[in-house]
Order: structure tokens, then C-alpha cells, then sequence
């Protein structure tokens, strides 16, 4: 079974950046790849995701100011966070799966069911 390990969470003030990774413990070629985050009281939601041939989607909410990226070879996924906002603070997921992606490509359309592997999260906490 493959398992995807998130690392790079950690307490910022508002306007700082971090950078979150994501590392499958075997290699297995993911067609598309993506980050979660959920908030105490809220659904999850999704925040940006990108193919095998590197296109990407993200939410308006952190669109400009977050950008993924993946690693084919290594089958890394990253996150890199700028201009980080207290409203951005939750736990952040990784996701993965190997399906192409069927339907809409816009991270806002995405669900949890169309992931087959996801990590156990790490925390991204923003103060003001």
C-alpha cells in the first residue's frame, strides 16, 4: 500500500511563506496529484492540483499567492505558500491518484472521492 507523508507545516505570522512537501513511500506514477486543507468546523475544501503534464489549478482564495509543483522522477508534490493569511490556517492534505482526471479540471470541482491516496496532513497555523 502506498502511503503519502506531508512535512513542512509549522506557525507563521501573517505575510510569512512556507513551503509543504509530500513524498509517497513507493514509487507509483500519479496522474494527478493535489492539496486539501480543512479548517476546525469546516469541510474540506480544495486549495490546488496539478497533472502528470504539469498543468495546474488552484483556488481563487490562493490563487497569485501559493504555487504547486511535482517532481516526477521522485514522485514528490510541494506547495509553496507566500503572503500567508490567518484565514489559510488548517490542515493541510496531500492527495493523489492514479485516474486520469475526469470532468472539470478546476480544484473546485474536486472531492474526496476522486483521490485514492492521502496523507495523514500537517498543520499550517497563521497568526495575525
Amino acid at each position: 500500500q502506498v502511503q503519502l507523508v506531508e512535512s513542512g507545516g509549522g506557525s507563521v505570522q501573517a505575510g510569512g511563506s512556507l513551503r509543504l512537501s509530500c513524498t509517497a513511500s513507493k514509487f507509483v506514477f500519479f496522474n494527478c496529484m493535489g492539496w486539501f486543507r480543512q479548517a476546525p468546523g469546516k469541510e474540506r475544501e480544495g486549495v490546488a492540483a496539478i497533472d502528470s503534464a504539469g498543468r495546474t489549478t488552484y483556488a481563487d482564495s490562493v490563487k497569485g499567492r501559493f504555487t504547486i509543483s511535482r517532481d516526477n522522477a521522485q514522485n514528490n508534490l510541494y506547495l509553496q505558500m507566500n503572503s500567508l493569511k490567518p484565514e489559510d490556517t488548517a490542515m493541510y492534505y496531500c492527495a493523489a491518484d492514479r485516474r486520469p482526471r475526469v470532468g472539470h479540471w478546476h480544484v473546485r470541482y474536486m472531492k474526496k472521492a476522486d483521490f485514492s491516496y492521502w496523507g495523514q496532513g500537517t498543520q499550517v497555523t497563521v497568526s495575525s
